[in-house]
């Protein structure tokens, strides 16, 4: 009588604890998403460490595939798994330089070259289609026939008018060809700026198998898969007690004057 009072309603069995935040079974998925992204991107890192290295390439003559400043990802690959087509890092000293070259393979052992009969590189009597080249005129590099002996390669860079390639050393004891087993790494993409994994040139499949594109892309999903596993599993317990504080405001009793 002298006033109204109202009091909360406590839950079942007398407890007013909600007990840890989001459902057992919830934070038990939020960890094993959590461990599971952990593996998933550090596995990711660990393996592009192992089959790739990073390279800056110093000069435009890979223009306009690679300019110069761009910064590329190699695979470490074996000579001989080496294609027409390829774009290569190598070293050979005889090419006045001891730091790394990236070049385009455009001829392999037993194959011969020249150029330019109406504009084409040809290998082996056929005409090669260049589309990498995107329009830039091979005129004017002009190579007497070059037959490749076994274990070496014929390389050139795509910006054909100024590039050091195999072509500015024909007078040298090998025509300008280079070891195969002077090949460091096959390139596979330019990461920076983002320009995405290189086309394999189809213009050689005529000739043989191209090579086949290393696993980058599948480094890269691992990479952000578990970025996104760690990142989803680490935000359940804020979003859990955020939407659980919601819930328990809306289902409280107001009390009455």
């Amino acid at each position: 009588m002298g006033g109204e009072s109202t009091a909360r309603t406590a839950p079942r069995g007398g407890s007013t604890s909600t007990g840890p935040v989001g459902s057992r079974t919830g934070q038990r998925l939020s960890g094993l998403a959590v461990a599971l992204g952990i593996v998933l991107f550090l596995g990711g890192f660990a393996w592009g460490a192992v089959l790739y290295r990073p390279y800056t390439v110093p000069t435009s003559s890979m223009t306009p595939t690679i300019d110069a400043g761009d910064r590329v990802l190699a695979q470490r690959v074996d000579g001989d798994e080496i294609r027409r087509g390829d774009v290569v890092v190598f070293t050979d000293t005889t090419w006045v330089t001891n730091a790394p070259v990236v070049k385009r393979v455009v001829a392999v052992g037993g194959d011969t070259v020249s150029c330019c009969t109406d504009g084409k590189l040809t290998v082996n009597g056929k005409q090669i289609d260049e589309g990498y080249l995107k329009g830039r005129p091979v005129e004017d590099k002009t190579i007497p026939t070059v037959k490749v002996p076994k274990g070496r390669l014929f390389l050139l860079g795509d910006e054909r008018q100024g590039s050091l390639d195999s072509s500015a050393h024909l007078t040298d004891a090998a025509q300008g060809t280079v070891a195969v087993s002077a090949v460091n790494a096959r390139v596979d993409a330019v990461v920076w700026p983002m320009k995405g994994m290189l086309e394999r040139p189809t213009g050689f499949e005529a000739l043989g198998t191209l090579s086949s594109p290393g696993p980058l892309r599948i480094v890269i999903a691992l990479i952000v898969v578990g970025a996104v596993l760690v990142l989803g599993g680490g935000a359940y317990g804020p979003v859990a007690k955020r939407l659980g504080g919601r819930s328990r405001a809306r289902t409280e009793p107001v009390g009455a004057a």
